[in-house]
């Protein structure tokens, strides 16, 4: 079993084992002390990106990775890639495009399968999420692509990147997608296209004032024109994530988020491992107070099953 301080080593081997530990032993005392204290320690910008698959997640991924590892920020990629439905393998195949050095103990890149869950994580994603984001600089995290129902990421991400092809619909398609309810920040792939580019970064511009997105939240939603082929407007990406981790800080809305976030995965994980009924039962028990870890709640609630089911 590895505990905090060897995982906090920042070394590649102790994520390993540690996401290896929460994966095969996840009711352990052990795996659960990891976990409250990386939750407790967050150090990491949580960066989400999404859209829907051939838009260039991945290699935008690759793009963000090589610019933060040459501005000296350690990074952590979870990339979640779809299952099959008669087998429940995956391919796993989004490390195969990323250009990183094995040897640079500045990145580690986990691949997870989503299986048999919707909206775009996997099962251990939050789980990998509160490791990685107690030891690096920026953990991002690469959805499935499903297009319109890959909408967890918010539950997970303090940033949400969504990311639009040129040619891929009107402003009436993203509202239908109801996609624009998530992102923070959009990018428009591919702007070597050209004129397709623009037309889409227009659309995305009309699509987020029809959901009253523009100008009527605090945030100003920037939409940028990308190109990852051609390394153009990586830098501008970086400083809209930037500038948006730090609008959340000074605002006082980061750590209000992230409880909300760590609510929301309690109330799933009760309700996938004891189910609705089960859930109903200790729904007392599903209120918890800022400083507490999800996951410490959710070791409570198991044992008191484990009680209620011995008697």
């Amino acid at each position: 079993m590895i505990d905090f301080d060897q995982l906090k080593s920042g070394k590649k081997a102790a994520m390993a084992r540690a996401l290896a530990q929460v994966e095969q032993a996840p009711d352990a005392r052990e795996t659960l002390d990891l976990l409250n204290r990386a939750y407790q320690e967050p150090e990491a910008h949580v960066i989400g990106i999404t859209g829907p698959p051939g838009v260039g997640k991945s290699t935008l991924t690759n793009a963000l990775i090589a610019q933060w590892r040459s501005m000296g920020r350690t990074v952590g990629v979870i990339a979640v890639d779809p299952s099959s439905r008669r087998t429940g393998g995956a391919l796993l195949g989004d490390r195969t495009r990323f250009t990183t050095d094995p040897e640079d103990q500045g990145i580690f890149v986990r691949s997870m399968a989503a299986r048999d869950r919707l909206g775009g994580l996997a099962g251990l994603t939050v789980s990998g999420m509160v490791l990685m984001r107690a030891v690096y600089d920026v953990v991002l995290i690469e959805t499935v692509g499903v297009g319109q129902s890959e909408t967890d990421i918010v539950g997970v991400a303090d940033t949400v990147l969504f990311c639009v092809q040129p040619g891929s619909g009107d402003s009436l398609q993203f509202i239908k997608a109801g996609i624009v309810e998530i992102p923070h920040i959009v990018a428009i792939t591919k702007a070597d296209m050209g004129a397709p580019a623009r037309r889409a970064m227009a659309d995305m511009k009309g699509a987020l004032n029809l959901a009253g997105r523009m100008g009527a939240e605090p945030w100003d939603i920037p939409v940028l024109l990308l190109s990852s082929t051609q390394k153009k407007g990586i830098d501008i990406l970086v400083e809209a994530f930037d500038n948006h981790f730090s609008f959340l800080k000074e605002n006082g809305f980061l750590n209000p988020a992230r409880h909300t976030q760590a609510k929301q995965w309690l109330v799933e994980a009760v309700r996938e491992k004891f189910g609705r009924v089960g859930m109903e039962r200790v729904l007392e028990d599903l209120a918890i107070s800022p400083a507490e870890s999800p996951f410490e709640r959710l070791f409570a609630i198991s044992e008191r099953f484990q009680k209620l089911y011995k008697t």
